[in-house]
């Protein structure tokens, strides 16, 4: 059973820069697509990023330019390095994987808060 474990989360000033982990275990890492999502209060979830197996990427639009999601595989981690915060980027942040031809996102974490004050 895959695990994903968020961290670095946490209160940040609006124009900060913060980067999430996520931990992966439980499978092999480099068969499952990585992806963050999120969700702000009383707002519904909305996908955020991906990196596939094969490392490309693709960004919501709200956050392209700002945000670089990669993965290291030797460390089964994926990283959601975000910069420029703004106020409406403060949500629960979900990290997210899906198996190589599954077409959904088969596990979920917890979630890890940001919160970006203007």
């Amino acid at each position: 059973q895959v695990q994903l474990v968020e961290s670095g989360g946490g209160l940040v000033q609006a124009g900060d820069s913060l980067r999430l982990s996520c931990a992966f275990s439980g499978r092999t890492f480099s068969n499952y697509h990585m992806g963050w999502f999120r969700q702000a209060p009383g707002k519904e979830r909305e996908f955020v990023a991906v990196i596939r197996w094969s490392g490309t990427t693709d960004y919501a639009d709200s956050v392209k330019g700002r945000f670089t999601i990669s993965r290291d595989n030797n460390k089964n981690t994926v990283y959601l390095q975000m910069t420029s915060l703004k106020p409406e980027d403060t949500a629960v942040y979900y990290c997210v994987a899906r198996s190589i031809g599954s077409s959904k996102y088969d596990y979920w974490g917890k979630g890890t808060l940001v919160t970006v004050s203007s």
